[in-house]
């Protein structure tokens, strides 16, 4: 009689499991005869060592493993034959009241791929992002790179503005007593860059050298120093030098600087165009991406198995630990990480997951050879041998797969763009890279 699969709540199932103890037995004994023909034990030659002997050093081992594939093979043969997907390692617990005799009970506990139905795409509505890049976001650019590159001349009696290099002395108190960290002497840094919290730059911001002033400053309560986060300071802070920032001429030099070899200033910027342009593809795709899979997620609402949630919560929980690691975190393993830090994010990548599989089957759009190799291709751009970044792309499988990856991804949102309410959206340059 075929088990029955019992349902517990949402995903989860179980269902009982008999073995019979004499055809688990046949299959030890079978097994400790192999062993016991090349066994080497203390006392006795290769082979020779009695059967009793190599039961008690070998039998609890095999009699485990045999019973755990007897169990495997019953519930897999259950699971087939109702059509089931386990999701995650099933719970096997050993069942003691209401076995038969000269059997031995175990009860399985494990949960299901749910059913995904994929949502009706024309419903949904989508914003595709659009960038414009014309001249004005070439000569953008490329004044940025002339300000990463600014030398600084001091100037007398210059008030001090953004993009001046300002070197100051400073002090900070609380209730009238320094702190750690709060205080600092020729201490330089770009006015209008961000360095310092807006109401310190806002003090400095006008003033000369040599001149003083004294201010309040409160630190957001979200400050990384926590002896001083959410709490007011005073600062007295003296300026010791304004620098004006001189921007290097676009010519042969700027351009060598940036790795045009020959200094051709035109080339410069037709690289420039070019990077930026790829760049804008991207994150402009990228958006459009974000923008798909948000209404998809937002389409759908069945259960996802906890045991995928749970895989999820601790690979990002691991992730966190290592990029703690990396930024010089002290005890970044034993931190504490809650796992609902990252639960609610974890259910929602499974389950769009999970419904991103059902679409890319449904539609038929998995990544095609020469989708990949062209956008491997595309991708190689970016480096100064792109043919050598090809080839090391096309030869190496796990490099390889994470193309193929991205390529399923795009496919998914040119499908569902195809179907859906799509609104064009433009994304003003400086807010798309950052720079606003």
């Amino acid at each position: 009689m075929q088990p029955e699969v019992e349902i517990l709540s949402g995903l989860e199932r179980r269902v009982d499991l008999v073995v019979s103890v004499a055809d688990v037995e046949k299959q030890v004994q079978a097994q400790l005869k192999r062993v016991a023909r090349s066994a080497k034990v203390q006392g006795f030659r290769p082979g020779k060592a009695p059967l009793s002997i190599i039961e008690r050093s070998h039998g609890p081992g095999i009699r485990y493993d045999v019973i755990n594939s007897e169990v495997g093979r019953s519930l897999e043969k259950v699971v087939e034959e109702a059509k089931l997907r386990v999701a995650g390692v099933p719970n096997l617990e050993p069942k003691t009241e209401g076995v038969p005799e000269g059997t031995m009970a175990f009860s399985a506990t494990f949960e299901v791929y749910p059913e995904v139905s994929v949502p009706d795409l024309a419903g949904l509505q989508v914003k595709r992002a659009h960038t414009e890049v014309g001249d004005a976001q070439i000569q953008h650019t490329v004044d940025i790179l002339r300000k990463q590159r600014a030398t600084y001349e001091a100037r007398e009696g210059r008030a001090a503005q953004d993009e001046d290099r300002v070197t100051l002395d400073f002090i900070g108190t609380l209730d009238g007593t320094p702190f750690e960290g709060g205080s600092a002497e020729k201490f330089p840094f770009v006015l209008g860059q961000g360095r310092m919290l807006p109401e310190f730059e806002t003090a400095v911001r006008g003033m000369k050298a040599g001149e003083q002033k004294t201010f309040p400053l409160t630190f957001p309560e979200n400050y990384a120093g926590k002896e001083v986060a959410g709490k007011t300071a005073e600062f007295a802070i003296t300026v010791t030098e304004v620098a004006e920032p001189i921007l290097p001429e676009v010519d042969a030099e700027f351009a060598k600087s940036l790795g045009q070899a020959e200094g051709d200033v035109e080339k410069l910027l037709a690289d420039v165009r070019s990077n930026i342009q790829r760049e804008v593809k991207s994150r402009t795709q990228a958006r459009t991406k974000a923008s798909v899979m948000d209404a998809l997620a937002a389409a759908c609402s069945f259960d996802v198995p906890k045991a995928l949630v749970d895989n999820d919560i601790e690979s990002r929980t691991a992730a966190a630990r290592e990029e703690l690691k990396q930024r010089g975190v002290p005890n970044a393993e034993s931190v504490p990480i809650p796992p609902d830090t990252f639960k609610a994010d974890s259910e929602r990548r499974v389950r769009l997951g999970l419904l991103v599989s059902e679409l890319v089957k449904s539609a038929d759009l998995q990544a095609k050879p020469e989708q990949v190799r062209a956008r491997i291709e595309e991708f190689a751009q970016n480096y100064e041998q792109p043919a050598q970044v090809v080839a090391y792309y096309l030869s190496d499988r796990q490099r390889r797969a994470e193309i193929e990856a991205l390529v399923l991804e795009d496919n998914v949102v040119d499908h569902v763009l195809s179907k859906a309410q799509v609104t064009d959206e433009t994304v003003p340059f400086d807010e798309l890279m950052g720079t606003a």
